[in-house]
């Protein structure tokens, strides 16, 4: 079994679903439009780790795991405003997809629920990433224009997996408890926002209408 099948076997078991073929369907068609998330997804997911650094000052494990995971993240950034320089696409405002509010907005308010949630709901958009990088690659590889484009979302793999693995493992680390009830609970709202209907095609969205 190869590294690249060994991990989406992984993701797509912590995962409650895979992605529809009606949103590869509708993202093979609009490519700029996705590349202007994704690379605001890159910014956002590095101000998310930023902003849990300077939260968490006392956690160690923490510390160590998403400074990298910053870094990693702005320079995912910068490669993909590169990519789009490239295909002739503008960076620009977009408005932001219900997928990651949608997550959010059951976090618990408390702490340690509140950390414990916020890493489990890293560990879903990271792991959804990593899935949809898997799912889209080989349609864009199969194309002259993004051929490019496929090959650099098969190379972010690994780096999207691991960024779901020390999300889960964090999560695990800080909880007082067992978080399998926690990751179901998410699981399950996650797959429902991915199968369910959504206004416009961004990179985590559920089926374009």
């Amino acid at each position: 079994m190869s590294l690249d099948t060994e991990i989406l076997v992984e993701v797509n078991a912590f995962l409650g679903c895979a992605t529809p073929t009606e949103w590869l369907d509708v993202a093979m068609v609009n490519l700029p439009t996705l590349l202007v998330d994704h690379a605001h997804c890159e910014k956002k997911a590095a101000s998310t780790a930023l902003n849990l650094l300077f939260r968490y000052v006392d956690r160690k494990a923490l510390l160590t795991k998403l400074t990298q995971l910053a870094r990693e993240e702005l320079l995912h950034f910068e490669q993909v405003l590169e990519l789009m320089e490239r295909h002739g696409v503008q960076y620009d405002h977009l408005t932001p997809s219900r997928y990651a509010m949608g997550m959010r907005q059951h976090i618990r308010t408390t702490e340690p629920g509140r950390l414990v949630d916020t890493l489990i709901v890293g560990a879903f958009i990271e792991a959804r990433s990593c899935e949809r990088f898997e799912s889209i690659a080989p349609r864009l590889m199969q194309t002259e224009k993004y051929r490019d484009v496929g090959k650099y979302y098969r190379f972010l793999l690994k780096s999207e997996s691991r960024h779901y693995q020390d999300y889960l493992a964090l999560a695990r680390e800080y909880a007082p408890e067992c978080i399998d009830d926690r990751v179901g609970f998410f699981r399950d709202l996650e797959a429902g926002l991915i199968l369910s209907p959504d206004s416009e095609l961004r990179f985590h969205s559920g089926i374009p209408q």
